[in-house]
């Protein structure tokens, strides 16, 4: 609380302070709709947590829709239900967090989301991989909810003539959810390998081929 500070200036307030007290002034009017506006953009990382607690409080115990308008996509990620991607001025892209984030469609989402999750191959790797002396694939997978944690990889090389080597892996968690991302050089002959996409496409996992 601030109740140690209701003397005090303006001035003499933190920032996590001067936001508190701004949250708390536009509830004294009873909203059902509060606008934050890039809240936590000058806020250190332990002060922007505390202040991402007292917002998802404010939703939960008073039932207020919050609006937040950010450029940060660990604020989205932590506390959002649904998003929308504004580029000059118009709404190219909107959904769940958990749908634009886990297969964002437009340029701009994709940049903003690869700020949190990070899939991407460094470029000494790609150019390792381009001068490849075999047949190979470059795939990127999309594992969501309950498939997330099952040896999907594992059955498939069991299954099929192939071999499949991890190239990069990351994990988050969306609304509840994990989302985790794996990109993964598919080797083998021809018509192993196109069965093996098949397989993990049947096992509900997401595949992107990328481009070396």
């Amino acid at each position: 609380g601030l109740s140690d500070k209701r003397h005090a200036r303006p001035a003499e307030l933190s920032g996590g302070q001067k936001q508190r007290a701004g949250i708390a002034r536009a509830l004294s009017t009873n909203p059902s709709i509060l606008l934050c506006d890039e809240a936590t953009s000058a806020l250190d990382p332990k002060t922007t947590e505390s202040i991402l607690e007292l917002l998802q409080k404010v939703n939960r115990e008073l039932g207020v829709t919050i609006v937040m308008i950010t450029h940060q996509m660990e604020v989205i990620r932590k506390i959002c239900t649904n998003v929308a991607v504004i580029d000059q001025g118009r709404i190219v892209e909107d959904g769940t967090v958990r749908e634009v984030f886990g297969n964002p469609q437009m340029q701009i989402t994709k940049d903003f989301v690869r700020t949190i999750i990070n899939d991407t191959l460094p470029r000494s790797l790609l150019e390792r991989l381009s001068k490849y002396p075999f047949p190979q694939k470059i795939l990127r997978l999309r594992f969501e909810g309950g498939n997330a944690d099952d040896p999907v990889i594992s059955d498939t090389v069991k299954k099929f003539n192939v071999n499949i080597s991890i190239l990069f892996s990351t994990v988050t968690e969306l609304q509840n959810t994990i989302l985790g991302y794996q990109t993964v050089q598919l080797t083998g002959p021809a018509d192993e390998t196109a069965k093996a996409e098949a397989y993990l496409s049947e096992r509900n996992v997401g595949i992107q081929e990328v481009t070396v």
